[in-house]
């Protein structure tokens, strides 16, 4: 009888043909996910016209999204470990597909709020399932590079979005691009057809064949025995209460650190997602110039979440992060000033890199920091959690774009928030993490063949 140890053979498996799969979809289904999420931001100021709302109730507008996603990310998170990640995902799928598509069908603001609160479910549901998926079935060496790449197809969205957005909203209003946006769900047979399951769920529901699918395909020299049995470290192990566990083994303080650093640097990105293009567009900018900042930002986006999982796997995590932190207080406090065009491209693509490429390498850091079993609770309740900046940042600036402050000041208050993110960071204790506080315990969970069918 063979004991296989599957956080190990995860951990030391050499990138493979499997692992590009899981980046594959994992990678898709991010894409998808930044453009519905981008989108009402894009489209903001032709909703404004055509629906005759003010800044402060558009703000409500595209915060009843995040809303959505509070709760999503929370919930759809915490399920996820108890009945699978594919349905999860498949769920999150739906909800923003089909909720998204059916807010370009609206004609006043309640509606709309209410398809786009839907629509957040799913919208902040799916993250922590995939950055989840992505950390369990990535090779240790590589995984803040692999989590962060796949994470950057959330900047892909979002530059898919400002450039449908540019020819659509012309020429076909801007409902067509929420319309477009309901194409995933086609893909829902597919995903649920070649994503792998997690394997503590899979565990504990003693589905002993698909775990030996999975460690001939983590490990092509692996084979099949019919006396194998599979094992995870105790950490690892599901059971019946995954929230406690966020607070268990010295991680409550940690626990919160991250709850801070996620409200902060999420309503620097929805502050920028959902108001830079209208920032630009008050300050003398043309709507077709204020789309192409959306293009730099997320194309930095993209470059920052890359970067900072590469530097993050060679160097500690947690300092590259109170790095990019700091970068992003500079850079977001210098837009507010008049500078030569050239350079408000950089500093755009900065800010860019500086928040949604940290939030990213954040969400890196929170899926190492939790044991595998409760992974997507602990990345979902940091993101729930953190929605409420989220959900606070559109209103907060809307209600400053309706005062006519200096823009000086707009984008201050938007850069605050990321010195109180590098100082939350600064104080998480790493070695509570589950990579440097786990002692090697072994949970053995033995399936007899003849149970191998259940």
């Amino acid at each position: 009888m063979r004991h296989i140890d599957l956080h190990k053979l995860s951990d030391e498996a050499r990138f493979n043909g499997f692992h590009g799969k899981v980046l594959f979809w994992c990678a898709l289904i991010i894409i998808f996910d930044g453009y519905d999420l981008a989108v009402a931001g894009i489209a903001l100021p032709s909703i404004m016209k055509e629906m005759g709302v003010s800044p402060t109730n558009a703000g409500f507008m595209v915060s009843s999204a995040l809303f959505g996603m509070m709760f999503g990310a929370i919930f759809l998170g915490t399920i996820a470990d108890r009945i699978g990640r594919r349905r999860a995902i498949a769920t999150c799928i739906a909800l923003f597909s089909v909720f998204t598509a059916a807010a370009g069908l609206t004609h006043e603001p309640v509606t709309f709020s209410v398809m786009r609160f839907l629509a957040g479910l799913g919208i902040g549901g799916v993250m922590p399932n995939v950055v989840a998926q992505m950390t369990e079935y990535s090779p240790r060496k590589i995984r803040s590079t692999m989590v962060t790449l796949m994470f950057s197809g959330y900047a892909v969205g979002g530059m898919l979005a400002a450039l449908l957005g540019k020819g659509l909203i012309e020429a076909y209003g801007w409902a067509s691009v929420f319309l477009a946006a309901g194409l995933p769900v086609l893909l829902i047979p597919f995903i649920l057809r070649s994503m792998p399951e997690s394997m503590p769920f899979l565990i504990k529901a003693k589905r002993i064949d698909q775990l030996k699918a999975i460690a001939s395909r983590l490990d092509p020299g692996y084979r099949a025995g019919a006396t194998d049995t599979f094992e995870l470290p105790r950490e690892d192990k599901a059971d019946s209460a995954p929230i406690g566990r966020l607070f268990q083994e010295g991680r409550g303080f940690s626990t919160v650190m991250f709850w801070i650093a996620f409200f902060m640097c999420l309503f620097m990105v929805y502050a920028l997602s959902s108001w830079l293009t209208k920032l630009m567009a008050g300050a003398g900018y043309s709507l077709g110039s204020a789309l192409t900042f959306v293009l730099v930002l997320n194309f930095g986006a993209m470059l920052g979440a890359v970067g900072g999982g590469w530097l993050a796997d060679r160097f500690h995590i947690k300092y590259v992060l109170v790095g990019m932190y700091a970068l992003a207080a500079v850079s977001i406090t210098l837009l507010g000033y008049r500078v030569p065009t050239e350079l408000l491209f950089l500093l755009v693509g900065l800010a860019g890199a500086s928040t949604i490429g940290t939030q990213i390498v954040t969400y890196a850091y929170v899926g190492q920091f939790y044991p595998m079993a409760v992974r997507a609770t602990g990345i979902g309740w940091a993101s729930g959690v953190g929605r409420s900046g989220a959900i606070l940042a559109p209103i907060a600036i809307g209600s400053l774009v309706g005062m006519a402050l200096p823009l000086e000041q707009n984008f201050m208050a938007i850069a605050i928030p990321a010195v109180i993110a590098a100082i939350a960071v600064a104080l998480i204790q790493h070695g509570r993490s589950t990579g440097a506080h786990q002692k090697g315990e072994i949970a053995p969970v033995s399936v007899q063949p003849a149970l191998a069918g259940e």
